[in-house]
């Protein structure tokens, strides 16, 4: 029996490394490769940062394609054996579906063991590590965050046009600076300016040349007859603090960048029903999904000896199949976790619950035949 549980164990670890690593370079590395180009060429950003970026999302990936690539391996396996009449011959010898099961079990528990440490703490600190790395690009190389002919939004009250950029310098800029209601409350125009880090105050700081101001009245932003046009200034500037970046990450800490241990200690203080119900959420989503390869390996197994089709192409559409069915109910319970009525914390839990239902029954089935 020992032959034949390294046999089967192997087999199935194998092919679902080649299934993660192949997910993780096409659908994740090869959806975020344009967003890297951007960040390379347009923004001027290290490649070092980069790089960084890659390694910081790869953690995040993994959540979603070892369950995947390990569902794939699973139904590659078993239908290959099927179509090779291995299961026949196991049984012949004695040998019960069940006992055949128990390898690919183990690998299952060993990797949603894995998967378990990475939604628990190495996901989060690599999204907090990512925030981090776009504060240093901000100080070390301010100029990334402006790109010409396009506006950048990502400041809190301001939207900033750059016409052309070279270097440091910046041309043809319009500034709008906006209340908290979103009332334009001054519009700038400048010629030119420069852009620098101040590391005393960890802001930046905008240098503006042949600046022309719009100043709208306090309390009377909307009221165009109070706008004052005209209002020249050689040269002014600007201060943005970092902390006025819009991107979540640097403003107000997400959920997702939370350990499960953080997230478990600031739940008892939390008071509001909406961020209770937000918090046990993601809580209830980071084991859940850590779940996935167990049950996956349930559903599969049964589905790949009934297939018999040694052909890549059917395992890997009825696993497509799969996955989609079971991450759908992790989309809607996103959707839907605002809705306390909606209880997204159980919804998370159905495809578990569904998945080692159907699959632990046509196990048996199948055995029992």
């Amino acid at each position: 029996m020992n032959l034949i549980d390294r046999y089967v164990g192997r087999s199935v670890l194998v092919t679902a490394m080649y299934g993660v690593f192949v997910l993780s370079v096409v659908l994740v590395l090869g959806n975020i490769f344009k967003e890297l180009l951007d960040l390379l060429i347009n923004r001027d950003v290290p490649l070092r940062y980069v790089l960084l970026f890659m390694l910081y999302v790869l953690p995040f990936s993994l959540t979603f394609t070892v369950p995947w690539g390990f569902l794939t391996a699973v139904l590659l396996v078993f239908g290959r054996m099927s179509a090779d009449n291995e299961m026949i011959a196991l049984r012949a010898c004695g040998v019960s579906l069940l006992r055949v099961c128990i390898p690919v079990l183990v690998v299952g528990a060993a990797l949603s063991l894995f998967t378990f440490w990475i939604n628990a703490t190495v996901a989060p600190r690599a999204e907090q590590a990512m925030r981090d790395s776009i504060a240093s690009i901000a100080r070390s190389n301010p100029t990334a965050l402006f790109v010409p002919d396009e506006v950048v939004s990502q400041f809190r009250g301001k939207k900033i046009f750059v016409g052309s950029k070279n270097g440091h310098v910046l041309s043809d800029l319009t500034i709008i600076e906006q209340t908290d209601s979103g009332s334009v409350e001054r519009i700038i125009f400048a010629r030119e300016g420069e852009i620098r880090s101040n590391p005393d105050t960890g802001s930046l700081v905008l240098n503006l040349r042949d600046t022309k101001f719009e100043q709208r009245r306090e309390g009377e932003e909307n009221n165009i007859y109070g706008i004052r046009h005209g209002i020249s200034i050689a040269e002014a500037t600007v201060d943005i603090p970092l902390e006025d970046l819009v991107d979540e990450g640097l403003r107000k800490r997400p959920l997702r960048s939370f350990t499960l241990q953080e997230l478990r200690a600031r739940f008892p203080s939390v008071q509001d029903l909406a961020d209770r119900i937000a918090m046990l959420t993601e809580m209830s989503k980071r084991v859940s999904l850590s779940m996935a390869c167990v049950a996956f390996a349930l559903m599969a197994m049964p589905l790949g000896i009934t297939a018999q089709r040694k052909e890549t192409s059917v395992g890997f559409g009825i696993s497509l199949a799969l996955a989609f069915g079971y991450f759908f109910f992790v989309v809607l319970a996103e959707m839907l976790r605002d809705d306390a009525g909606a209880f997204p914390y159980l919804l998370l839990w159905i495809p578990n619950v569904l998945f080692i239902g159907i699959g632990t029954w046509l196990l048996l089935r199948l055995d029992y035949r």
